[in-house]
């Protein structure tokens, strides 16, 4: 008896809310999927998001802006914004074509060009296509259905998956969020893919989102050469890096 097809994923279409100027996405109910103040665009709203450039810290400062950076989730585009902004070749991968509707109309998403490409496409057949084995610098992984209970892909082999796609030298990272998830398990399921040396975390915000990253041929720099680069960030990127250096927890722990 033929196997039945898998069914395809429920897509609501997204909506908006503004509230004391920042605007909103939403995928039809209250959860918030992404976020930009409307008088300033460039900066990255949202703690987690912020949280999710922690990628920063192990990019040689004169190497930023070089490579390509790819997010799985576009949410608000504010993480596709950034990286196209710094220079880096951007692809956000995006299964819902209404939010990258919405992204273009009320989010300042560019439309694509020679350093940026939206794609409306599954984010695990894209990190699993063998052509794109090995070919990204930074891959930023936010992929949340409209209930945000749990990582829409978060299996082992999804992180194989996210493993092969990096380059020597790539960093992920990973939101992980919502009322069914459980950090140790997806922590464990990125260890099993990347080894836990390799494999470390932020704290959570006070909402509850936990930042993991994932890194491919590299180690975690000294606490000095971080701080210099947390600088560097904070004074070319607008973003709190400093501060980033009190959250980071030792790779080998698996609970926040």
């Amino acid at each position: 008896m033929p196997a039945r097809p898998t069914p395809e994923p429920e897509l609501v279409p997204a909506t908006l809310s503004e509230a004391d100027g920042v605007r909103y996405l939403h995928l039809g109910t209250p959860w918030v999927q992404g976020a930009m103040r409307v008088r300033k665009p460039n900066v990255i709203e949202l703690d987690y998001v912020q949280r999710m450039m922690v990628w920063l810290l192990l990019i040689d400062p004169e190497a930023l802006g070089e490579g390509h950076a790819v997010q799985l989730g576009l949410g608000a585009a504010a993480i596709t914004r950034f990286t196209r902004r710094l220079g880096m070749r951007t692809t956000a991968v995006e299964l819902n074509p209404t939010v990258i509707t919405a992204c273009r109309l009320w989010f300042k998403l560019p439309e694509d060009d020679d350093r940026l490409q939206v794609l409306n496409q599954d984010a695990g057949r894209w990190v699993a296509d063998p052509a794109n084995a090995g070919s990204v610098q930074v891959l930023c992984v936010d992929l949340y259905d409209h209930d945000a209970a749990s990582p829409v892909l978060d299996d082992d082999a999804f992180y194989q998956a996210c493993h092969r796609v990096l380059a020597d030298g790539g960093v992920m990272t990973v939101n992980l969020f919502g009322r069914d998830a459980s950090y140790e398990q997806s922590a464990a399921r990125i260890a099993g893919a990347f080894g836990a040396a390799a494999v470390w975390s932020m704290r959570p915000t006070r909402e509850g989102n936990t930042v993991v990253v994932g890194m491919k041929g590299l180690g975690l720099p000294s606490r000095e050469v971080l701080a210099a680069r947390a600088d560097n960030i904070e004074n070319r990127c607008d973003l709190p890096a400093r501060k980033w250096l009190r959250m980071i927890r030792n790779p080998n722990e698996t609970t926040p």
